[in-house]
């Protein structure tokens, strides 16, 4: 198997609710919080696919609902 086949990556978010993936055991960037979710790249995209369903920040968001 190959590194790629292997490595285990975490979905993380921004206080903008904007998803990314992150590869599992190095530090978290500061302003990215994991989401309890862990697995191969994806499997981890596949979960992102699901729940990032509205693509704009939540400020943008926000200043739209009024």
């Amino acid at each position: 198997m190959s590194d790629e086949t292997t490595r285990q990556y975490l979905v993380v978010a921004n206080d903008e609710e904007q998803y990314s993936l992150w590869e599992a055991g190095r530090p978290v960037p500061a302003g990215w919080h994991p989401r309890g979710v862990r697995g191969s790249r994806e499997e981890c995209l596949a979960h992102i696919e699901q729940v990032w369903t509205d693509m704009r920040p939540l400020s943008l968001r926000l200043s739209m609902a009024g």
